[in-house]
Formats: C-alpha cells, sequence, structure tokens
C-alpha cells in the first residue's frame, strides 16, 4: 500500500474542516494572478471570506469526504488552472460581483487563451514611420503612414475569443498600450443549500434583472386586478375599479345618487339646451325670452372659446415663424 505523507492528510483535514464551517464554497482560478493583487485581494475579503489555494488532488479529496450534500462534488469538475477553494457566508452571488469588480486589465501574453475578441482600434499609433509598421502588416493590421504618423485604418480583430495569443501580437499589443486580458479571482462555481451555481448563472446583469421584475411587478398586478384577486396592492385598485364601473352605470342607466345627481343634471340641462336650440330654428317663439337667452349666453361663451384658440393658435404660428427667422440668422453668421 502507498505511503501517503502526513502533510497531505492534515491538508485534506483542514480542508474539510473549512467545507464544513461555511454555508457558502467556491472553486475559482488564480492562474497568472501576480502576489501583489492577491494579496490586495486577500485583504479585501478579510472579514467575508478565505481563500486557500491546494492541489487539485487533496481539494477533491476534501469535497468527496465532506459533511456536505453530495451535490458540492460538483465543484471538482471547474477546478482549472491554478485552483483554489472560497469559504464564505456571503451570498454566492454577491461574492462573484466582488471578485469581478476588483479585476484589472493586464497586458496579453504569449500562450495566454483571449476570452473575447482582441480588438486593435483604428486610428493614430502615436509611432513614426519605422519597422513597426511591416510589423502590424505582418499579424494582419491595416497600417499606413499619414501625415508622418503610422495610422491604422479599421478596427481589426488580431486573436478571436478562445484562440492563443502569439508571442508577435503580445509584444505589439504591449507597444501600442493594449491590455486586453483581465487579471483576478476567476469564481468558476459555487455551492450552496445543495447547489452549484456555475459561473455563468453568477453573472447578473443588475439593470436587466431589475427592469425584469418591474415588468414581472405590473404584469401580476394587472392579472389580479382583471381577474379580481385580492391581495395588499391589488384590492385598492379593484374597489376604485369597481366604483368607477358602478358610477358610470348608473350614470348610463340614469338612476339619482349622491354621486350621478349632479352630471345627470348637467347631462339633462346640456340635452334641454340642444333640443331648445333646434326648435328655436325652426321656429323661435316656441321658445320662452329666458330659453333664448341661456342659449345666446351660450353661444357668446363658445364663440369666445373658439376665438381665443384662434389667437392660441396664431401666436404659436408667430413664434414658429420667428424661432424658423432665428436659425436662418444663426446659419447666416455661422457660414458668412
Amino acid at each position: 500500500m502507498a505511503h501517503v505523507a502526513e502533510w497531505k492528510k492534515e491538508e485534506v483535514n483542514d480542508l474539510k474542516k473549512l467545507i464544513n464551517s461555511y454555508e457558502v464554497v467556491g472553486i475559482a482560478n488564480l492562474t497568472d494572478i501576480p502576489a501583489r493583487q492577491l494579496q490586495k485581494m486577500r485583504q479585501t475579503l478579510r472579514d467575508n471570506a478565505t481563500i486557500r489555494m491546494s492541489k487539485k488532488t487533496l481539494i477533491s479529496l476534501a469535497l468527496d469526504d465532506s459533511d456536505k450534500n453530495e451535490s458540492i462534488h460538483a465543484l471538482a469538475d471547474h477546478m482549472d488552472g491554478q485552483p483554489a477553494l472560497v469559504f464564505t457566508d456571503m451570498n454566492p452571488f454577491k461574492l462573484f460581483k466582488i471578485l469581478e469588480s476588483n479585476k484589472t486589465s493586464a497586458p496579453a501574453k504569449a500562450g495566454s487563451i483571449a476570452h473575447e475578441d482582441i480588438i486593435v482600434p483604428k486610428g493614430d499609433t502615436g509611432f513614426p514611420p519605422g519597422p513597426i509598421l511591416g510589423e502590424l502588416q505582418q499579424i494582419g493590421i491595416p497600417a499606413k503612414i499619414e501625415k508622418g504618423k503610422i495610422v491604422v485604418q479599421k478596427d481589426q480583430v488580431v486573436v478571436k475569443a478562445g484562440e492563443e495569443v502569439s508571442a508577435k501580437v503580445a509584444g505589439i499589443l504591449t507597444r501600442l498600450d493594449i491590455h486586453p486580458m483581465e487579471v483576478g479571482i476567476d469564481l468558476r462555481a459555487a455551492y450552496e443549500n445543495e447547489t452549484v451555481y456555475t459561473a455563468d448563472l453568477l453573472t447578473v446583469d443588475e439593470e436587466k434583472t431589475l427592469s425584469d421584475i418591474q415588468k414581472s411587478f405590473s404584469q401580476a398586478f394587472n392579472l389580479a386586478v382583471n381577474a379580481v384577486i385580492y391581495n395588499q396592492k391589488s384590492t385598492p385598485a379593484i374597489i376604485q375599479k369597481a366604483v368607477t364601473q358602478s358610477i358610470n352605470l348608473a350614470f348610463n342607466a340614469s338612476v339619482l345618487t349622491s354621486k350621478t345627481s349632479d352630471i345627470l343634471l348637467a347631462k339633462a340641462y346640456a340635452q334641454m339646451l340642444a333640443l331648445a336650440s333646434g326648435v328655436s330654428e325652426k321656429d323661435s317663439s316656441a321658445v320662452d325670452e329666458e330659453l333664448l337667452e341661456k342659449l345666446a349666453a351660450t353661444a357668446t361663451k363658445a364663440s369666445a372659446t373658439e376665438e381665443m384658440k384662434e389667437e392660441k393658435s396664431e401666436e404659436d404660428d408667430e413664434e414658429e415663424e420667428e424661432d424658423e427667422e432665428d436659425a436662418a440668422a444663426g446659419l447666416g453668421a455661422l457660414f458668412g
């Protein structure tokens, strides 16, 4: 039977204790993280999380022997590069957000894998004519000399997502001061409450999520009101809707109540004036003087209202003409 080093047993036991002591266990990749940045991240998370690097086999053994639900074993499927376990009682989504926000840009290194397309943007490189022009063209960047400077003619993808960065491309990117890589703790997955969340699930667009929640609330509210489902939010709206519908019903059925009497009387009065106006046009003697005075007053009021509308329309037209004249004058001054 092969002898197992004592330090390996102790390491597995230590990892098991940590796994069993925290609500959330994450698996991260620490490849290419400078020691200084890693130390800074440890300090940032000091009060909320613990980071522990170890060998893949030892991490896998600790996960298998832990007291957590067996679904935690799935974390072993996400051990890439230089793996490390992250232990915390923090919500895994919050942990992921903190780690992502602390990532920094870094130069591309030969052999690095591009996580997204690496693009050299169109524009002045700042370099005078020289050998770098040929180097740019060798890696497929359309460059030429303009006004004594080397200029990239259009945006150019030099490395596609998932491809390896060559030594030549890495050198050119560094000289152009393009830092396309992100350096930081890359949380690949996290375990909480018998569930493993992978990085794609932990990546949350907060604005879209908030918009989706607001949309869902609006749709649920409308459904509850229209289906007459009573709850804290829908009940006032349902009652208000019922009041409005009952007033409309009473009004259309000419049912006198404290809410409809005024509008029914106003409707009857308007109908009376309309009828009297039609009768007076055929035979003015059929309408008494008091009613004729009311018809005249109504007509005068309507005429005054119409005149005010016409005046307002004319004023708007004049203001629009003045604005056009001012704009023309401004253009004339601009172009001489």
